[in-house]
Parts: structure tokens; sequence; C-alpha cells
């Protein structure tokens, strides 16, 4: 069976009481019509919660390529936890993320090719913006209707208050420090399980919960066909099929947490 843990990311104290990283984090969160992010300036040009706690940006994945991602601003490795165009990184030279005055965020590559967009154009988009919950929305001048959300396009991990549903789904990185889609799937099946599955290019085969039990034998029910799941920020995941995970340290809400399917299949 494969090892499930609830992963949580520690912040350092004396950032979290930087006045400075707050008042510069608080002007950078939004994106206005015509505003872009160039990849040359990668390193200083991002997105930043209010908080300070998530940042969005170009991170870079290889030697000269970049992906539009969210990430951990404080943990020492920049811990991604949302991917835009995982499957098609840009290059580091004349690449850009734009918030069209259309309505639209896209990325483009150094020839101008729109590599992904949120397909917002032609509604009432007034910003892009980084909440304190690291979800990255495109917004009405109110900020109260989203016209989209990176929390309803999820890539590898879920942030306390992201849901998985019955349309969603994580998907695995292919390989340690690469973003591309991998082979292993956690998602709601027909019967409303919630399933982890090894779908790679010859088999697919269910591996948690044990596939040769029936639903009942694994502590799960089928009778809900919501099929919803989400990580509350004390460490502990709950869906509609009875799923029940705590972090070893669940209860303490003073760490930033997530829950993500890695590459090697382990849910942590």
């Amino acid at each position: 069976m494969r090892l499930i843990i609830l992963t949580s990311v520690f912040l350092l104290g004396a950032a979290l009481n930087s006045p400075a990283l707050l008042s510069a984090s608080a002007s950078q969160s939004i994106l206005w019509p015509g505003d872009s992010i160039s990849v040359e300036d990668a390193s200083s040009h991002t997105l930043v919660s209010p908080s300070g706690n998530f940042s969005c940006g170009f991170h870079k994945v290889a030697t000269n390529a970049y992906t539009f991602s969210i990430w951990f601003t404080r943990s020492a490795d920049a811990t991604v936890v949302w991917t835009a165009n995982r499957d098609a990184p840009v290059n580091g030279r004349g690449s850009r993320a734009e918030f069209r005055k259309d309505g639209s965020l896209v990325i483009q590559d150094f020839d101008g090719q729109v590599v992904w967009s949120t397909n917002t154009g032609g509604t009432q988009a007034d910003r892009v913006q980084l909440l304190d919950t690291g979800n990255l929305v495109v917004a009405d001048a109110g900020g109260r209707e989203l016209y989209w959300q990176s929390f309803e396009w999820p890539t590898d991990t879920l942030l306390p208050g992201q849901p998985i549903t019955r349309y969603k789904r994580l998907v695995s990185a292919s390989a340690r420090g690469l973003p591309y889609s991998g082979f292993y799937n956690f998602y709601f099946d027909s019967n409303n399980i919630l399933n982890l599955m090894y779908d790679g290019p010859e088999i697919s085969s269910n591996y948690w919960p044990p596939p040769y039990n029936r639903w009942w034998e694994n502590n799960r029910t089928a009778y809900n066909s919501s099929r919803f799941g989400s990580l509350d920020k004390y460490g502990v995941f709950t869906a509609t099929d009875n799923t029940l995970l705590n972090a070893s340290d669940m209860g303490d809400d003073a760490v930033m947490r997530r829950l993500t399917l890695d590459y090697d299949g382990n849910l942590r």
C-alpha cells in the first residue's frame, strides 16, 4: 500500500513579522488589464499574496524552460502548489504572462504563441489577484464574481479549502523536480469512491484503497454522489465517501499545509 502523509510547510517566524515584506506583497497581489509579467524578470517580478505566504510568477524548471506557477514564498525550496502550463513550459527569453484587456490571462511563448489561457475573454474581468488562500482568481471590479480560479484547476496539490470533485483530479508529476504530468491519479471513480490509480502507457490499475476489497470493507460509502473532498487548515482531509486522513500534527493551524500526489504515487 502506498504511504499517505499529510504534509505541512513551516514558515519562518522572522519573515512572517517583517513589515517590509507585508507592505511590498500587498502592492503586488494584483494584475490590472494590460499588465504583464516577463520571464526575464522572473526573480524580481511576481505576484505576492497580501500575507506574503504565496507567490505567483515564472518558475524555472530547466536551463531554458519556465512554467507559470504558484509556490510557498518562504519555503526553502519554493514548493510549487499549482502550475498553469505544466506540459508546455515556455522559453526563458521573450515569454510573458499578460492580463489582456478583453479579460483573459494568457501565457505567451517567445514567438507570441499562446500556450495557456483562462479563456475569460468577453467577461467583466477587472483583475487577476493572488489571494491569501493561494488561489489565483480572475475577478470583477469588486472581487465578488470569480470568472476563473486556480482552485478549480488543480495540478498535483490541494491547499486548504481547495476541493477535489467529480470533475477534477490530482495528477502527479512525471519525476522529481519536473512539472510534466505523470502516471498517478487521485480521483473519484464512478462508484463515488476516492482512488489512487496508476495510469501508465500500457496498464491502468487502482492501488488504494485495497482494490480487492469491496467498498464497505474499506470503510467507504458509495451512496453519496456529490463527490467532494477537501483539506482544512488543521491538517484534516475529509471526503463524501468517508475518507478521513489526519496529519501527524493535526490541530496546529500555525503551519501552511498541502496535500500532494507525488511523482512516486504517494499521497503526502
